[in-house]
């Protein structure tokens, strides 16, 4: 496996500020010349997780955690290597090479990357609709009879597919290049009067996110008597069903270390399930 540059390493780790990185994900008081947290690797009740800007380099005193900022997004986040590198590089608007200069090799570009932008771009679609659609009433409703609230909805990126055949593609404008994604990913159909309309309609609407939190696919649950109850995107260069796990970015986000995941059916159980807070919860 190719490795990253140690300068790219020591670049990224410069422009870091691990006290900005760690209070995003976990709220830190200032104590003297460091910050304060109950350790988030941990159960606690007094705060005894320091963080030293100086040192840029943070500590427990009650389990022993302690690293970079690196280190930290890895084990909170539950992220290899490259993926935590990799966010973090985002962040601070670095680049990262994809392999050693030394080999001599260009670095891949990533083919997909359209795709992502695209899913993303209909999850926030589905979003707005939710908080704004004429209609949203009908989901709003719905969602609150299966004891979910504003905030679940929001964390999950719980959305809305209005009714009607052309919401989605309406949406995409004149773009043909816009629409040709839509269509790879699986939110637009042609049929074979070579007519375009919209896979999901009427519809609550749950993304299906990868490990690195990215949109790659959609469950609609239909509101109505309507079949099918519901209804998944199509496999994609992005979505394959037989290696992603609905709820499994979530999990990987679980702020304490999880002592047992739970796998249920489909999408409300795993949201019913890790409400209750009994345990993390994935569906197939």
């Amino acid at each position: 496996m190719a490795r990253l540059p140690q300068a790219f390493l020591d670049d990224l780790l410069d422009r870091l500020d691990i006290v900005e990185v760690i209070d995003r994900r976990v709220k830190l008081k200032k104590a003297g010349k460091n910050y304060s947290a109950c350790c988030p690797f941990h159960d606690e009740k007094t705060p005894s997780f320091s963080v030293n800007p100086e040192r840029q380099f943070y500590y427990c005193f009650g389990c022993g955690a302690g690293g970079n900022a690196l280190g930290f997004v890895m084990d909170y986040e539950r992220l290899d290597f490259r993926e935590a590198v990799e966010g973090l590089a985002q962040t601070v608007g670095l680049e990262v090479p994809k392999d050693d200069p030394r080999g001599g090799r260009e670095p891949p570009k990533d083919q997909n990357k359209p795709l992502y932008e695209s899913l993303e771009s209909a999850s926030k679609f589905y979003e707005h609709a939710l908080r704004q659609h004429a209609e949203r009433h009908k989901v709003v409703n719905y969602l609150k009879g299966r004891g979910l609230t504003g905030e679940i909805d929001r964390d999950l990126r719980i959305g809305f597919a209005p009714a009607g055949r052309d919401k989605m593609n309406k949406a995409t404008g004149n773009n043909e290049t816009d629409k040709e994604l839509m269509k790879r990913s699986g939110m637009l159909v042609t049929n074979d009067k070579g007519r375009t309309y919209d896979r999901f309609r009427e519809r609550v609407m749950f993304p299906i996110q990868d490990q690195r939190g990215r949109v790659i696919a959609f469950g609609g649950r239909v509101l109505g008597d309507d079949k099918p109850k519901y209804l998944n995107s199509p496999e994609t260069p992005v979505f394959q069903k037989s290696r992603e796990l609905y709820g499994l970015w979530q999990a990987r986000k679980h702020p304490r270390r999880l002592e047992r995941i739970v796998v249920v059916e489909g999408y409300m159980d795993v949201i019913a399930v890790s409400a209750s807070g009994v345990a993390a919860a994935l569906a197939p």
